[in-house]
């Protein structure tokens, strides 16, 4: 952890319709297998002012040889937005959003129940269906 971690931003846009910022982070970590996405929140939220709980970081990918990663970056305005937005599975695993735990079983019977109606009311019946099994 005490080696130097610097990150570099590219293709920064500005996503008013979304209220958020978006880039692709090089980040050059020599010494080091990788960066935690912890430090990497803290690094960028400082480097654009934000708070390190809006800053989104993910699709990180080492480069052969170590030394280098690339990833993609978002930086939401406000808490608001974030979580309008972002995929449930993300805020996951930011800690911002609790995952209901449903069983196996549940799951499949939800998805077969699903599977016998056909046509139009299909869509209807998925979404009453997977209401039956959060309830469970």
């Amino acid at each position: 952890m005490s080696e130097a971690v610097t990150v570099k931003t590219r293709k920064f846009k500005r996503n008013p319709l979304l209220s958020r910022r978006q880039m692709v982070i090089d980040i050059v970590h020599p010494g080091r297998a990788n960066v935690a996405k912890s430090e990497l929140q803290e690094v960028i939220g400082q480097m654009h002012k934000a708070d390190p709980k809006l800053v989104i970081v993910f699709g990180c990918r080492t480069k052969f040889g170590g030394g280098k990663s690339t990833g993609f970056c978002l930086i939401y305005d406000n808490e608001e937005s974030c979580l309008k937005f972002e995929p449930k599975y993300r805020l996951v695993r930011n800690g911002m959003f609790e995952k209901a735990e449903k069983s196996r079983k549940a799951i499949k019977e939800a998805k077969n129940k699903g599977k016998k109606i056909r046509g139009t009311g299909r869509s209807i019946a998925k979404h009453k269906a997977k209401r039956a099994a959060q309830a469970d």
